[in-house]
């Protein structure tokens, strides 16, 4: 997940297959009418009850290999992005990002009108990993007086012409960052968008 400093989306449901049970084929709406699918690892996404969310996509040229490995290799991640990821440590024996995997993570929340600025400690577990195309994973952000209860993050990554098509989405929960919404929800996009940016840079440089 992305914090305060930094960041998910918006979910639909599709319904409209149920829809051609109820008209003749001749009168059900074309593709390109239908909602879309919603993003997903393995059947599980983000949270799609919670109030704050944001998306965003890149396209990376660079092999999908290293876009993946670049970004599920977390203790690098401080790296290629200093500003947003101050430390990351894993929690279990290493290797390769596993279902279960959990590690931890420090970042930069800026001030807002409401709450100082802080660093917040991120606990991360991951929930779904399929490799070379998808991870999510979810835990909370604490600071000295900055909380998120649960922050969920999914990854897509999807190999396209000229290079990897990467979408991430996320959605926060807690009373806190629910006292705001405008603010924490643009305070994830900015996160996120700035995450994405460092991805791109750091992935095609490896490549």
């Amino acid at each position: 997940m992305r914090t305060a400093s930094l960041a998910a989306l918006s979910l639909a449901a599709a319904t409209t297959a149920a829809l051609g049970v109820l008209a003749p084929a001749a009168q059900a709406a074309p593709d390109h009418h239908r909602a879309p699918r919603p993003a997903q690892c393995r059947g599980e996404g983000v949270d799609p009850a919670a109030k704050i969310r944001f998306e965003t996509d890149v396209l990376i040229k660079a092999p999908l290999r290293t876009v993946f490995t670049v970004q599920t290799d977390v203790e690098r991640w401080p790296s290629w992005q200093p500003r947003a990821v101050l430390s990351a440590k894993r929690l279990d024996h290493g290797g390769p990002l596993r279902a279960g995997s959990s590690f931890r993570w420090t970042t930069p929340a800026p001030p807002t009108p409401t709450t100082p600025a802080d660093t917040m400690t991120i606990t991360s577990t991951v929930h779904r990993l399929k490799p070379n195309s998808c991870i999510l994973w979810s835990g909370p952000a604490i600071g000295a007086d900055v909380r998120i209860d649960r922050g969920v993050h999914l990854w897509t990554f999807t190999k396209v012409r000229g290079g990897v098509r990467v979408h991430t989405e996320e959605t926060w929960t807690g009373r806190q960052a629910e006292a705001d919404v405008p603010t924490a929800t643009r305070l994830l996009g900015e996160g996120l968008k700035d995450w994405v940016r460092n991805l791109k840079t750091a992935a095609e440089a490896a490549a």
